[in-house]
């Protein structure tokens, strides 16, 4: 039988169920499509990449049990794509700008929307499926893409977001563009293929579902899950008392000078709702252990998914109570050009300590 949204208030918790597992699916089987078609080792052996599930307004809907820095910036990530809508069916867009919701550069991101269309029906947005992995080479200074930098541009090539296909055919300049200014081109075209084929199993298992249950009940299950996983978080933050909670901890040092680096946080804890002041942190730095926005609020929200249950839905709604404060110019929240690759690797490693 067909799990259906219930008519009343209350949402119907065998259908909440039954899709939460199918859109985790979706996710997995990216996933696991990615990193057998992948070429190097980095993205097949070590599995550092990670899948995503958005819905037709570009909220998280469901996501693999990936790389949690990758998918807490994700959705800045599609936030920065959606600018370039009106999308069609086959585009898919490229993206690793850290200051653009990216990590670091090495993390490329695919951002595919997919579309439903019956019989002669007008295509429609029924979400869009996600992909970041990290890639062994991006260019730079150094082979690997993560040298002891000072600013972004000698981490290697810094991609906005660009269609790498319009409409199922390949964008062959910025392809190009891309793949001269890498170390390994024929690693990185195998890899970003390998990322293709991801998303073509995505938007074929996301199809399925829209053609079984139909396209307005996935919708209506999308916004369903994401309602649930908010007051999942809402009462996990009830459990803790109000009040401020203060902390602060450092890095050594930043490669570059030899003092260390505080990260400083006033948690203030009020209803059902958290706020993160990263206020007193240490002054951004000439040197890439700085950590962009995105980095930053992943960490956080990776350390408030841990306090619900291992099967609850991750998604939008986990985000909805929690707010930021992250002084521009700071170490969690660098301005560009500064150097971030150590940011997504080592800083925000300590953010979640503190």
């Amino acid at each position: 039988m067909s799990p259906r949204a219930s008519t009343g208030p209350a949402p119907d918790p065998t259908a909440l169920a039954v899709f939460h597992a199918l859109f985790a699916s979706v996710a997995e089987e990216m996933g696991v499509t990615l990193g057998r078609t992948a070429h190097s080792p980095n993205i097949k052996e070590r599995r550092d990449y990670s899948c995503a599930v958005f819905d037709a307004g570009g909220k998280l809907v469901a996501q693999a049990a990936h790389i949690p820095v990758h998918l807490g910036a994700m959705p800045l990530a599609v936030e920065a794509v959606l600018p370039l809508a009106p999308f069609a069916p086959g585009d898919v867009v490229i993206l690793n700008d850290p200051y653009l919701g990216g990590t670091h550069l090495p993390d490329i991101t695919l951002v595919s929307p997919v579309f439903w269309r019956r019989g002669r029906e007008r295509a429609e947005l029924v979400g869009f499926v996600v992909s970041r992995a990290h890639h062994a080479d991006v260019g730079g200074m150094a082979p690997g893409s993560m040298p002891l930098a000072t600013e972004l541009y000698q981490e290697g090539v810094v991609i906005p977001p660009l269609h790498l296909l319009r409409r199922g055919r390949r964008n062959r300049e910025v392809l190009s563009l891309l793949l001269r200014n890498v170390r390994t081109p024929e690693e990185r075209l195998g890899d970003l293929d390998a990322q293709l084929a991801a998303h073509r199993t995505g938007e074929a298992r996301l199809l399925e579902l829209v053609g079984r249950y139909g396209r307005r009940e996935v919708a209506r299950q999308m916004a369903a899950l994401q309602d649930y996983a908010e007051r999942l978080t809402r009462a996990a933050i009830r459990q803790i008392p109000d009040g401020v909670y203060s902390f602060e901890d450092a890095l050594d040092d930043d490669g570059v000078r030899e003092e260390s680096v505080p990260i400083r946080l006033r948690l203030i804890k009020r209803g059902e709702r958290l706020h993160f002041d990263f206020t007193g942190s240490a002054p951004e730095r000439p040197s890439s252990v700085n950590a962009v926005a995105a980095v930053t609020r992943s960490a956080a929200y990776y350390v408030v998914r841990c306090l619900l249950d291992e099967d609850a839905p991750t998604n939008d709604g986990c985000l909805r109570p929690i707010s930021f404060t992250l002084p521009e110019g700071s170490v969690v929240n660098a301005r560009p050009p500064r150097a971030v690759s150590a940011g997504n690797v080592e800083t925000s490693q300590r953010i979640v300590d503190v």
